[in-house]
């Protein structure tokens, strides 16, 4: 993976197509970005989660193009795909044959039912032991064509259907997958939603040491096909500290709360324990597909007890802010207010969740792009985008305030607003300077002041934020002066 910033996109949503996104990188985004994650291409895009419920994960949706697009796509740029470990699409082949035919299917065994992990029964201990990201148990009753009934195993919707990752199918199936990215060209994998893949009775079948068994082997598998394995949890710090031991590359989370928090209160002592603890092995973000997380930074949900990076007031503040400098929007995407009820993320736009303001929201992203690891802009941040209140109405998933279908006039648009200028500004002093390929120091600093600098040599660049004041310097330098990045 490439020492550069990269893109989080969906190709419908920013280029309309393959190819058209391809344009973009090309052409008005040339020169940006070290890498692509290429958010679900599968066949189909828009079925109950955006793509990661394929009906064929090893098909690319026709109406964004070809697996030969993907191949034209990954030679230009480093390509990051999803595999979604967890499940399946209830419209897939797979399970539709399992309909069809019950337990005369013989890919029966790749769904897991009540009755594959309880088989002497679930006690209600037992069920409440599980861990969820969203309210209710994880099950829901299928009728199959002969009239019998299953209680199915559905971790996130009922039109997501857990597999059993063990089962000889399952893996076949998994492992197809990776064999057909490899063919096309994609050399980094994002393990989706693995941290449910492994279940387990009386236990909270959510990251289990049988699962860090799981992930090291699949891993292995993606590695022999020469390709790098990026791990995809939501959970507590010390969790992700504790991922990272084992694996090329995982998130850096909990840096978007810590970060709003920072910029919200004036004080940066919360980020900056962060910044000393966090491993390095990491991708930066400051904004995804998914809501901005909470439980990243918050105290372990799990039930082990362990505090968070930010106490239970903080997060509350934090969450209170974030819909009040989005103008109440958020509020209408999180929670219950929404049909998808995600329990631990506020869903909204970063550049929404600062107020709109621009300058805090550059600051935002030069402390993502000054911090140890690879950053990545997913394509609604790099355009400053807002609440996309439309799109909500009419779908009522909550994150899809966040997910703008953007046409190639508002594109254009966007281009000419001098935030976005000014990001592209930050984005290709990250990529082309030479300090940051050297070494990283945390000065030591009052709360309310940060002091990020990065050396190599005689080269260094520097960035220092007064919180308190609201003041910066961004300098660095060039042809043995020293120069500076205002950030408004």
């Amino acid at each position: 993976m490439k020492n550069e910033v990269q893109l989080i996109a969906y190709a419908d949503r920013l280029g309309g197509t393959l190819s058209g996104l391809t344009a973009l990188l090309e052409g008005p985004l040339s020169g940006l970005f070290g890498g692509l994650h290429l958010l679900p291409f599968f066949h189909r895009i828009d079925g109950a989660d955006a793509g990661f419920d394929p009906i064929d994960h090893t098909a690319v949706d026709a109406r964004l193009g070809r697996w030969s697009d993907v191949r034209a796509l990954a030679r230009r740029i480093p390509f990051m795909a999803d595999v979604i470990v967890n499940h399946i699409s209830a419209a897939s082949p797979q399970f539709q044959d399992f309909v069809r035919r019950g337990e005369q299917s013989p890919l029966a065994g790749m769904f897991l039912t009540l009755g594959t992990v309880f088989p002497q029964g679930a006690r209600e201990e037992d069920l409440l032991r599980i861990y969820r990201p969203r309210p209710g148990l994880p099950f829901t009753s299928v009728a199959l064509q002969s009239g019998a009934r299953r209680i199915l195993w559905t971790t996130f919707t009922p039109q997501q259907i857990d597999i059993d990752v063990h089962h000889p199918r399952s893996r076949e199936y998994l492992e197809d997958i990776l064999r057909t990215f490899a063919t096309n060209g994609i050399r980094i994998v994002r393990l989706d939603a693995i941290g449910y893949a492994v279940k387990k009775a009386g236990d909270s079948c959510f990251m289990m040491p049988e699962t860090f068994d799981f992930i090291a082997e699949f891993s292995r598998t993606a590695q022999r096909l020469d390709m790098e394995v990026l791990v995809e949890v939501h959970s507590h710090y010390r969790m992700q500290i504790d991922i990272a031991a084992h694996v090329d590359w995982v998130y850096d989370f909990a840096l978007p709360p810590l970060v709003l928090h920072a910029l919200y209160t004036g004080t940066a002592r919360e980020l900056k324990e962060w910044i000393r603890i966090r491993p390095r092995n990491c991708l930066t973000v400051l904004d995804t597909h998914d809501g901005i997380g909470v439980i990243d930074a918050g105290p372990d949900a799990s039930g082990e007890g362990g505090p968070g990076l930010l106490a239970d007031e903080a997060l509350a503040m934090l969450v209170d802010r974030v819909h009040a400098a989005s103008g109440g929007t958020s509020r209408q995407a999180t929670g219950a207010a929404a049909r998808n009820l995600d329990l631990y993320q506020i869903n909204c736009t970063f550049y929404d969740a600062l107020g709109r303001n621009d300058v805090h929201y550059l600051l935002a992203r030069a402390i993502q792009f000054f911090l140890p690891g690879i950053p990545q802009v997913y394509y609604v941040g790099l355009l400053a985008g807002t609440n996309d209140l439309d799109l909500l109405a009419r779908t009522g998933v909550g994150r899809d305030i966040n997910r703008h279908y953007y046409s190639a006039e508002e594109i254009e648009a966007s281009l000419q607003r001098p935030v976005v200028a000014k990001l592209f500004e930050l984005i290709r002093l990250r990529n082309a300077h030479s300090a940051f390929a050297g070494r990283f120091e945390l000065h030591e600093t009052e709360d309310g002041a940060l002091d990020l600098e990065w050396r190599c040599n005689a080269d260094f660049a520097r960035l220092r934020i007064d919180l308190s004041l609201g003041t910066h310097r961004l300098e660095y330098s060039r042809d043995a002066a020293v120069a500076t990045l205002a950030l408004g």
